[in-house]
Formats: structure tokens, sequence, C-alpha cells
């Protein structure tokens, strides 16, 4: 059966296709048209709006426009509103006999596409949820659905419109009070903004609206199939809708749950995963018996099942990619196609607009006098309202069931779907333009080891991403020398990608100012931190936390702790890992991007660490080693002058031998660089001159491989190898840069990083604060003028000795 043609009242019949025709004599070898097969025409029309929107969204992201702008629109391309004008075209390319089949796929892709974001979703995060939160929620969606439906009513009464509007135009006021989950979320990740404090409440409000919006919803649809207006009818559909509640809960989750059972300490079995999937295509039927729309049901499925590894992310692994970027597209590629832009009259457009516009201003007025109430900057509600005024699949969704129930003729609901492309055109590109969060970052402060007074605290922070950081960051910190004098302050984030979870997490482990404290599954970094405060009580204190996020967005909670915390130096993980039998695993991409961000954002200095300790196996300064052996490769910039004022600091410590392995051009001795270099290597020596754990050497080369060689040599002597990133002005490694593989290493330290250059020692490679992204230049006071102030601590009862050695 396929749709027929539609009679000037808008009613549609089936009509039966041929029997006999089948699909071999449909092909261009039997002179036949392949556009008559339902298979071929379909396969055509997938390819067709999957191509043109994926040339509009390259077109249009550039002006910031999000992917829901660019699929409406590549749908639109093919409908009335474009190609589909042309009756000759639309008989070729989207025929009456096809709409049935394209549109029942994109329907069962919007289902499975409801099911994976309500798995995301915790219920129980709902009762945890902040007072804010709470508070603008309920201020947004009550004056929302109050001040637009109002209006909406004083123009029914006073304003001449056509018969379709009136009738409907208050059901669109009524639908502009929701502010769904997630069209929020899928708006913040595409914004890079999902880490950020106002991203985070943002979402939490969404949630407690929906709360109310969700509700609401159900009780317009089961009003909507009484049509007899009974009360005992009402009964019945609320009791159908109870029933299908109960059957989710007492029967599919204790299914589910028993699945998980079964699964315990190994991946989810396929079988468990197709049951869940059939339980997906049952509990959608049932809500269509009941007079729901069949998405209700794989929404509440979705939110009983247990988010997370490891059934979320089984779940997820099987179906985002499928849903999120092929079959979500789809329905909207349908919604374009069933908009006609030639039939919307001046009077409608305008009436429909003030409706839509007062909605808008009115979340953005709702969110600031909550926001008011609750101490929040205005910047931020402004910014928030914006946010909650994002529009997407939900609203479409509840458009073409109002349409199909006749409660919104052609006209409106082509309306309406240009007001849904109208607000994300708008609010995408003006978000990103008003709203950079990471501009908190750009700070005029200097915060790094080198311009720390000797007095100070040291304040250390550790980005852990597994395990097997553990051993190395420990050593770090232990080298970095806690004493009485200088003490040092850990701070260490744990970082786990977010998996099965739309929320993304940043907890504290102890009591945080505004952060929720939480119990997380860390207890051996949990116990390693604390053996290293205790190994150094009085001197020495732990602060650590967790962030569940994307990698995508992490550097947002990197940056976020590092400025709150006030580290001097960040540390971050490679995203390469080191087997114990030398091979190398890229633990993930993303990984690498978060490093760059983080990098180019931080407000402190940034040091990559390379963790090759597996290979050494695993030397513990803590158990009381006899030695650890750093070395810095010093060629010049400020970056090196981080580095080396870093191991100056650990070369204090009792069981920390440092080498400073420092390169010099033949032939440029009169440079006014090398003589900047050479008046911060002095310095340095002149207050480690009693330190017989504090080396010089000094190598005359002439270009990068002289260099490479040099370090090839020596490397296998060192723990820990310690260099700077840049060293832009160099005249040694000019050229090397086309090369490298991994460019936030820097010429250097990519070299060490190499799988080629085998060695033991782990590397740190340091960058120094960027002060609105430019280079602190490094300097130094007159030795005369320090002779009287101690800045390093020098033992004195070591005799004298000379620390240099030179090479050529």
């Amino acid at each position: 059966m396929a749709p027929g043609p539609a009679f000037p009242n808008g009613t549609t019949i089936l009509v039966c296709q041929d029997p006999h025709s089948h699909n071999h004599d449909r092909d261009i070898w039997h002179l036949g048209n392949p556009l008559f097969s339902p298979t071929c025409l379909l396969f055509m029309q997938i390819s067709l709006t999957a191509i043109v929107s994926q040339c509009i969204d390259l077109c249009l992201k550039p002006l910031g426009q999000s992917s829901l702008v660019s699929q409406i629109l590549g749908g639109m391309v093919f409908g009335p509103s474009g190609l589909g004008h042309e009756k000759a075209l639309k008989d070729v390319l989207f025929p009456m006999r096809g709409a049935l089949v394209f549109e029942t796929i994109a329907s069962l892709g919007l289902m499975f596409f409801f099911f994976i974001m309500s798995v995301k979703m915790d219920p129980a995060t709902l009762i945890k949820t902040e007072k804010q939160a709470i508070t603008i929620g309920l201020s947004v969606f009550s004056f929302t659905l109050a001040i637009p439906t109002g209006l909406s009513l004083l123009l029914k009464k006073y304003v001449y419109m056509d018969k379709g509007l009136r009738d409907s135009i208050t059901i669109i006021a009524i639908s502009q009070a929701l502010t769904v989950f997630i069209c929020i979320r899928i708006l913040l990740s595409e914004l890079k903004i999902l880490n950020t404090d106002t991203g985070r409440l943002a979402l939490n409000s969404a949630l407690s609206a929906d709360v109310i919006g969700f509700t609401m919803m159900m009780v317009m649809f089961s009003i909507m199939q009484n049509k007899g207006g009974k009360i005992l009818s009402l009964l019945w559909v609320i009791l159908a809708l109870v029933a299908i509640f109960l059957l989710i809960i007492y029967v599919m989750r204790p299914l589910i749950l028993w699945f998980l059972k079964q699964s315990t300490g190994k991946p989810v079995d396929e079988f468990y995963i197709i049951c869940i999937f059939v339980f997906v295509l049952i509990v959608g039927f049932l809500s269509e018996i009941v007079g729901q729309h069949f998405v209700m049901g794989p929404i509440i499925l979705g939110l009983a099942v247990p988010e997370g590894p490891p059934l979320g992310t089984a779940l997820l692994t099987k179906l985002e990619t499928l849903c999120m970027v092929f079959l979500y597209p789809m329905f909207l590629a349908v919604c374009g196609l069933q908009t006609n832009v030639f039939q919307i009259n001046f009077r409608s457009l305008w009436i429909v607009s003030i409706i839509v516009l007062t909605s808008c201003v009115t979340k953005v007025g709702a969110v600031m006098l909550a926001g008011y109430y609750n101490n929040i900057p205005m910047k931020d509600c402004c910014v928030m309202g914006l946010i909650l005024n994002t529009r997407g699949a939900p609203e479409l969704c509840m458009y073409n069931v109002w349409k199909s129930s006749k409660l919104l003729t052609e006209k409106e609901f082509t309306l309406l779907v240009v007001s849904v492309i109208v607000i994300n055109a708008i609010l995408t590109p003006l978000l990103r333009f008003i709203y950079d969060p990471f501009q908190q970052y750009n700070s005029v402060r200097r915060c790094s080891i080198q311009y720390t007074k000797n007095e100070s605290e040291l304040r250390v922070m550790v980005c852990i991403h597994n395990n097997e950081n553990i051993p190395t960051i420990i050593n770090l910190l232990e080298a970095s020398h806690a004493s009485s004098e200088s003490s040092v302050v850990a701070i260490a984030l744990i970082l786990n990608e977010l998996l099965g979870r739309s929320r993304p997490l940043l907890v504290a482990h102890q009591h945080h100012e505004i952060l929720r404290s939480a119990s997380c599954s860390s207890a051996q970094i949990d116990n390693a931190l604390r053996q290293y405060a205790r190994q150094n009580e009085g001197c020495a204190s732990v602060y650590s936390f967790t962030s569940m996020s994307e990698y995508d967005t992490m550097h947002g909670d990197i940056c976020r702790i590092s400025l709150e915390m006030g580290a001097n130096i960040l540390i971050i993980p490679f995203h390469k890992r080191w087997e114990i039998d030398g091979s190398v695993e890229v633990i993930s991409r993303s990984m690498q991007t978060m490093n760059i961000r983080v990098l180019d954002r931080a407000p402190c200095s940034v040091g990559i660490l390379i963790d090759r300790s597996i290979l050494s196996g695993f030397p513990s300064l803590l158990s009381g080693r006899v030695e650890y052996n750093v070395a810095v490769l010093f060629i010049g910039g400020a970056d090196d002058a981080e580095a080396l004022v870093y191991t100056t600091r650990m070369a204090r410590h009792a069981s920390v031998s440092v080498t400073v392995i420092r390169f010099l051009l033949f032939g440029e001795e009169n440079s006014k660089d090398r003589k900047h270099d050479s008046d911060l290597i002095d310095e340095c020596r002149y207050y480690n001159t009693a330190n017989r754990r504090f080396d010089i050497m000094e190598h005359v080369v002439r270009d990068g491989v002289e260099i490479s060689t040099t370090i090839r040599r020596l490397i296998d002597y060192f723990d820990l190898v310690i260099v700077g990133k840049e060293h832009s002005e160099s005249v040694l490694l000019q050229g090397h840069d086309e090369w490298s593989e991994c460019k936030e290493l820097g010429i250097i330290g990519d070299m060490l990083a190499s799988q080629d250059f085998v060695t033991k020692a782990s590397v740190l490679v340091v960058q120094q604060q960027r002060v609105r992204k430019k280079l602190i230049k490094h300097t130094v006071t007159p030795m005369t003028n320090q002779r009287d102030c101690t800045v390093y601590n020098v033992p004195n009862d070591a005799a004298p000795r000379s620390s240099v050695a030179i090479s050529v």
C-alpha cells in the first residue's frame, strides 16, 4: 500500500501497488524505472537528503550554526518549499508512494534517539538537583506558560485572524513553555560549554522544568484522545498509561537488572542487548495503543535503564552513531519535507512571531528574576536564558502529532517549524559570540614556578587518567620537595571519560564551597595521595577531585580547578601509553585535543607527562630509594627557564640528583640571548653552590642533529627528563618542526616521545604560563642584589665544589 493523491479537502487515500511487478523488471537492463521500487526509492531519498544536509552544514558551520538548522533545511530543499514545489521533480524524487516508508524509518530512528538520550539521564539526580536549578526551572516554566498564553487569549479576542490560527494559537503559546533537557544538552555539546558552571546550571534547570513539562504533555495527549469528553474514558486512558508505567518499572526493569547481574565483570551479552531493543519496540507499540505518542514508552524505559557502564555504555556503543548521525537527521529532514513556506501569509506570520518572541523574552526575564534571588551574575543569567530558549526534535515531534490530530493546519505547522529554524539560527552564533567561558583564564597575574616566592607554597595540580600514572606522579610530587619553609599543595583531578551518561559531573572528594562532595571509585589513587601526605605531614596537603565528562569538553574542568585552587603548574597525561614490551598504544585522540586546549587556555604553567615508568620498574621516592635522577634540557627561552627553576627546586630533595644539560650554539658566544640565558644559569648555580646533587653540563653543538645525538647518549642515565616546549628563537631547531608528529610537545618533546626514541626515562614537557596568550619574558636580577637574599635553601654543611662540565 502507498499513499495516493491528496484531495482538496486534505484527505489522503491509500492505493495498492502492482503486486505482479518485480524488482528485476525495474532495473535499467530491463528498460524499467528503478525508482518504482520502494527500496531503491528509499535509498535514493536517504542519500539525497544526507548529502544535501551535510553540504549545507559545511557552508553554515563557519557562521556558527547548529547541525539542526542544516538538517531541516536539507529536507526543505526537496519539499514544497524548494524543489518539491515543481510537481515534476516532486513526483520523481519524493513521490507520495515513498513518503510512508521514509517517514516510518525516520519515526523508528526518533524512537531510539529518545531512548538513548533517556538512558544517559539519571532520575536520581533530580533529587540531588541544586536549589538554584529548581528555582530557575520552576520560574521559567510558570512565567513562560502564563504570559504567552495570556497574550494569545488577548490576541484571539482583539485581533482578526483566520479560523485555523484562532483555533490553534492557544496551544502554540502553551508549547513555548517547554524547555526540553535533550535540546539543551545537544546545544551545550555543540558549543563545548557542557562543563562550565553556566552550562551545568542551565542543564539542571531544564531537567527540573522537564518534569512538569513532560507530565503536562502526557495529560494533553490523554485529553486529546478523549474526544467524547467523558470522564470515564479519560480515566481509562490514564489507567492504561499507569499500566505501562508499572510494566516498565516492575517487569522490564527487574529483567534489565538481572541482565546486568549476569554480566558482572564481563561485557554485556549480545542477547541481553537485543532483548532491550525488543523492549523499546514493545513499549512504543503499547504507547500508541493507549493513545500516547510512541516515544513516551521508550523515554520511560530509558530512564529505567541504569546509566553508565557497563549496560548504558554498551547500549550507546550499539546505537549512538546510528541514531544520532543517521536516523535522527532523517526525522529532521522529514519535518523539512512537510514544510511549505508558500502557505504563510503576513498576518499569521506576525501573530505567531509575537507569541514566539514574547516567550523568548519571558524565559530570559524569568531566569534573571530567579538568578537575582540566588545571587547569580546577570550576564550568566542572560546566557542561561538564551540557552533555555533552544528548540529541537521534541518540539518538532509534538508539532507533527498536533498536525496529524488536526489541531494544527499545514500553515501553522510551517510557521512553527520555521520558528524552530529561526530561533536556533539566531541563538547558536549569538551564544558563541557573547559567551566565552575561557575568558576568565586569560589572567594578567603571573602564576608559574619561576615567579613563585621562596617562602610561598608550591601548588602542583596533577591530572590522573588511570592507576598506571600514579607512581610517576607521586615521584614528581615528592621530588617537588615539601618542606616547612616551602610547603607543597597537591591538587589531584581524576579524569573519567563520560560513558553512558548525559550530565557531566565535577565532584570534590572533600568539602568544597561550590562543588558537591561525592565518593568516587578512586580508592588506589586516594590511598597513594594520602600516603604522600603522611610522608610529608605538616609540609604537604592534598585535595582531590573527579571530572566525569567527554574529552572534548574536559579541558573546562581542568582549567576551572587550576584557577580556583591557584595552581602554579598543571601536569596533564600524554595521550599515548607505553606497554611493558615497549609498544605504544594511543589511549584517545580526543585526549590529545584536550591537551592542546589546556595548553592554549590554562591560567598557569602546564606540563605534559610522558610516562614510561612501567619500563623502569616503578622506582619510588616514598619508599626511600637512594637516588632519583632528573635532567633538564636547556636550549633557551621562557619554557626552558620554567623547567630549570622547577628542577632547581627538586635539587633540594635529599634523594634527587639534578643535571642541567645546556646546549650552546657554536659561534654565538657573544649573542644577547646567550648572555640572558647565562645569567639565569649563573643564578641557579649560585644558589646551589654547595649542593653536590646539582650539576651543569654544557655542550657546544652546531645543529639539531648533534643535540639529538647527545640526548640519545645521555638520556638513559636519568629517571625523569624535563624540557621546555617552545624554543622558537633557537637557530639550532629551525626547520625541524616540519617533522613533528605531536605539535603540543614542541620539537624536543616530540623527539623524546617518539616510539623510535628508545629509553626508559619519563619526560615532562613544560610550557610556562601565557599571560593573555603571550610568553612571559623571564627576567634575571643581577647577582649583586641577591647576595643578602636567600631564594633557595642551600645546605651549608657541604663543601663548595665546581658544578660545571663543558664538552665540545
